[in-house]
């Protein structure tokens, strides 16, 4: 699709994370500053099939930039998968008059819009949101920080327990495969062990760790289980095996869950969503599509899509060597 910009939707689409509504805000108002009109789509792709479409200005937008979730509502939508639901969706943009779409959301969100942009060469600038922070191209994603904040304060308040009963408390965070959260909570909560999908150190070494950890004193023990790590088949039966092979410890499995997802996005993700959400305006007026916009060394920047959804993030071994030295 050529010509000027005049009409931009946006839509949340895929997990909910923390800072999609200051993506959406700062979205619309950077449509509001550049005199383009905006339209907020409801039920991601599913709501741009179904056309539940709402005109966003910048009063629209007021209080949300501290609430958690996406007031756009979020839903994977299978009908999009097809040729059928994407030309459809496709219409309704046509019909409503909109030339341009931004996008918020993870791998999965990207891999439907750029389908979608190279189908119908239709504009879309994508915005990186999921806690995993799991995505090429960019050093943070939106709600990456306030998940780890929700996090380090959870296994604060559990270290008090453990503390106080000699317990071994192995707690699951969400990562199926990246570790990031696992990585960064247990450094910042002062974890004995971590254990992440990008690395099998196998149960053999765990139990020599909290051996050594015993020895030297230590009367209860905090392990971040990234909820991908494989040294089981999950963490209870991880808790079993530690539980078989050390009576020294009564051993307590902890499920964060959902709550790493929820809670009002911290100040990081706030302005973060902010330069994104202007970038992506910015990016459909300059005529730039199936790019993603990402931070990368505190500058905005954007990348391509086929990079961002495809490219590998490695594992920070720096960190690695961090948490191995400051754990002992």
């Amino acid at each position: 699709m050529k010509g000027k910009i005049k009409n931009i939707a946006v839509l949340t689409s895929g997990g909910d994370a923390p800072g999609m509504n200051a993506a959406i805000r700062a979205v619309v108002r950077a449509c509001s500053f550049y005199n383009l009109d905006c339209t907020g789509v409801y039920r991601g792709y599913q709501g741009l099939i179904e056309a539940d479409f709402e005109k966003l200005d910048a009063r629209s937008v007021r209080n949300i930039i501290n609430k958690g979730g996406t007031f756009l509502k979020s839903t994977r939508s299978e009908d999009f998968k097809t040729k059928e639901g994407r030309k459809k969706a496709y219409e309704s943009l046509r019909n409503n008059n909109i030339d341009a779409l931004v996008v918020i959301g993870g791998d999965g969100t990207f891999t439907g819009g750029q389908k979608f942009s190279q189908e119908f060469d239709f504009p879309i600038v994508g915005i990186p949101a999921t806690i995993d922070n799991d995505i090429d191209g960019t050093d943070y994603t939106l709600g990456y920080d306030t998940a780890l904040n929700t996090v380090v304060e959870a296994i604060d308040k559990i270290r008090d327990t453990a503390s106080s009963h000699n317990r071994l408390f192995l707690i699951e965070v969400m990562g199926r495969d990246a570790g990031d959260i696992a990585l960064n909570s247990g450094i910042g909560a002062g974890a004995e062990e971590i254990l992440i999908p990008e690395e099998n150190l196998g149960v053999e070494r765990l139990i020599d760790s909290l051996k050594r950890s015993k020895k030297s004193g230590k009367t209860s023990s905090i392990i971040v289980v990234a909820e991908g790590d494989k040294s089981g088949k999950n963490i209870f039966e991880l808790a079993n095996y530690i539980e078989e092979n050390m009576d020294e410890y009564e051993i307590r499995v902890s499920v964060l869950g959902h709550i790493q997802r929820g809670g009002c996005p911290s100040c990081f993700d706030r302005v973060l969503a902010s330069k994104l959400g202007v970038g992506a305006v910015e990016a459909l007026m300059e005529g730039k599509t199936e790019v993603m916009i990402g931070l990368h060394h505190k500058k905005v920047v954007t990348v391509d899509l086929t990079t961002a959804i495809k490219g590998e993030v490695k594992l920070d071994k720096e960190l690695r060597r961090v948490a191995d030295i400051t754990s002992v």
